[in-house]
């Protein structure tokens, strides 16, 4: 339980992507994450069987609250249980997933973002509002079903 506890700080404190790299034994890294996100010469990134069930698990969650948060109906707690929920799910990946080095390079970008989203959702962003964190989540979660080959992945509806 310490490891994920350290993971969720590495996380909402938005650490580069390596430091938290390096602190996960269970993941090959080969330098620094890239800043920009692409496909594998003009394909998907594969997944794996544990980045899918972790993904599907948030995109369960955001999708579930996005319409609240939209709503301005979300309370703190429920804010506080999506953030723990979340930062559960990203613990589970980073935990077990085994990606080829360029493509788990590729997927602490959407970390990266799905991080930044859970820490505005937390309230941890000064001027932000928590409902944006639900926003950034759903953008990172989209992200990941452009450039991550993840079979019957559908996007989240984000409101207008």
């Amino acid at each position: 339980m310490k490891s994920a506890t350290l993971i969720f700080t590495a996380i909402s404190l938005a650490l580069p992507l390596a430091t938290l790299a390096a602190e996960s034994g269970n993941h090959d890294h080969h330098g620094a994450a890239p800043q920009k996100i692409e496909l594998n010469a003009g394909k998907k990134w594969a997944t794996d069987a544990s980045l899918r069930k972790g993904m599907s698990a948030i995109r369960e969650q955001v999708s579930a609250a996005l319409p609240a948060a939209h709503e301005g109906k979300l309370t703190p707690e429920q804010y506080e249980k999506l953030g723990n929920g979340l930062n559960g799910q990203v613990a589970y990946i980073v935990q077990n997933c085994k990606l080829d080095p360029k493509a788990d390079a590729q997927l602490h970008v959407i970390i990266g973002e799905l991080g930044q989203g859970i820490e505005t959702l937390e309230g941890k962003q000064q001027g932000k509002e928590r409902a944006l964190g639900v926003v950034q989540a759903a953008q990172a979660l989209n992200t990941y079903g452009k450039y991550f080959d993840h079979a019957g992945w559908k996007p989240v509806k984000l409101p207008h």
